[in-house]
């Protein structure tokens, strides 16, 4: 990150503010991204398609827009990285298989859609691991490229923390936003399921894919989030709702001081590494009695396989057009995950889908008593190891349950390293969520724990 333009490093919100004012062209920050891009690329190898005067023919037009004197949107100027997983027209969506190599969608995703006319940049397409599961993708960590950056959001989560874009849109379906933020060193949120369309982006498991952003701020999750919510015929897990005001509450003060519920998640005791569970027990220790520990029911040691049950039962059915065009291309992981997938019986699954209504109502007791949980993001740091993606055993439970959860990078380990805290909110609280992230962040550095 040594000699980086000032811009690459201004909040995403201050920098939306003088790209309107006109303080900042937005030619003049994609020329600042591009460049960012081509010295790291190399190394990081988060895009799996860009291509720069396509990046620059947008600008141009949106300067030109605002120099007019019409309404600009409200993302005007940012550039935003997309996971190869989401439709874009004339843009090749090559879902990160070879199977779809050379595919180019007619039409945008709707998320696509609604980042275009809130005035973003489509900067390009971030890797995807394969088909968005866990093999691992080329993509490597900014922090320490022998280190892993995650999946399946990889391309994403690693495009913003080395500065090449300020925003980034990913998936998540176990922990594919929260884990690669947290590996990462940046800010992901994964809102309420259901707040954001997938329509346009490839299925995997549809009872629990969630779209999620990436930002270098937490303000800046909100802000792209808000442009990002709203009902979708197309997807029947949105409904029509007013869409919450995510960045102005995000940036107030809480009336009251937020209350936290520390939770082990299943089998912390046995994989969070010595950092992480010191790291939480500091964490704890300073919130003093704004901080209770709520331990979860037996029943929850169960979640992580029913979770996965879903997750390879959809999968062996939205999946098995690949497997019938050429199993042989397909990873390891995949190809067990299809066959786990075959093996769920109707009635299991069925079981399975009926526990998020009883666990979310095992959490109604903890948030009556709590704005938010405060858990682990990841079991440590990003593992250093390129043949693993991590483990999302500390993300899954939240996606089942479809809370919202943000992970915020607060923790560094001791070899420099980032290591995430992840918050998680009541469905539908996505607001109340960001503001008692803000809050957290802003308290801990005035204790020194930032």
């Amino acid at each position: 990150m040594s000699n980086i333009n000032p811009l690459l490093t201004l909040d995403v919100v201050e920098l939306r503010d003088r790209l309107a004012s006109g303080a900042v062209r937005a030619v003049e920050y994609v020329e600042a991204c591009l460049a960012r891009i081509e010295e790291i690329e190399p190394q990081v190898q988060a895009w799996a398609w860009l291509d720069s005067d396509f990046a620059i023919a947008q600008a141009r037009a949106l300067d030109a827009r605002r120099q007019s004197g019409a309404a600009i949107g409200p993302l005007h100027g940012l550039p935003v990285g997309l996971k190869d997983v989401i439709d874009t027209a004339r843009i090749p969506t090559s879902n990160g298989t070879p199977l779809d190599e050379g595919r180019v969608p007619e039409e945008d995703a709707v998320l696509v859609a609604r980042l275009k006319a809130a005035g973003a940049i489509i900067m390009g397409k971030t890797v995807s691991t394969e088909l968005a599961f866990m093999h691992p993708s080329k993509t490597r960590n900014p922090h320490n490229p022998e280190h892993t950056p995650g999946g399946s959001s990889a391309g994403s989560a690693a495009a913003v923390a080395a500065a090449m874009v300020p925003l980034a849109v990913g998936t998540q379906t176990g922990g594919s936003v929260i884990r690669p933020a947290s590996f990462c060193g940046v800010v992901g949120f994964k809102p309420s399921f259901g707040a954001i369309a997938r329509t346009g982006v490839l299925p995997q498991s549809p009872t629990l894919d969630t779209i999620g952003v990436f930002a270098n701020s937490i303000n800046g999750a909100a802000m792209v989030a808000e442009s990002l919510f709203g009902y979708d015929a197309g997807d029947p897990y949105t409904s029509p709702s007013p869409t919450p005001r995510l960045l102005d509450v995000a940036k107030s003060d809480p009336l009251v001081t937020p209350m936290f519920a520390f939770i082990r998640p299943p089998q912390f005791d046995e994989l969070a590494d010595e950092e992480t569970v010191m790291a939480f027990r500091e964490i704890t220790s300073v919130l003093g009695d704004q901080c209770f520990e709520a331990p979860l029911p037996k029943a929850f040691d169960d979640a992580a396989a029913l979770r996965a049950k879903i997750n390879f039962a959809e999968m062996a059915k939205h999946y098995y057009s690949y497997e019938k065009r050429g199993r042989a291309q397909l990873s390891s992981e995949i190809i067990a995950a299809i066959d786990k997938g075959n093996d769920v019986t109707a009635r299991d699954y069925l079981a399975a889908l009926d526990w998020r209504g009883l666990f979310n109502t095992g959490l109604e007791e903890v948030f009556q008593r709590c704005d938010v949980i405060i858990t682990p993001a990841a079991t440590g740091q990003a593992p250093a190891n390129l043949n693993t993606t991590g483990d999302a055993i500390f993300n899954g439970l939240w996606t089942f349950c479809g809370t919202p959860a943000i992970t915020i990078p607060l923790l560094w380990s001791q070899n420099g390293m980032p290591m995430g805290i992840q918050l998680v909110g009541k469905i539908g609280n996505d607001a109340r969520l960001l503001r008692t992230a803000n809050w957290l962040k802003t308290y801990l550095s005035t204790q020194g724990d930032a």
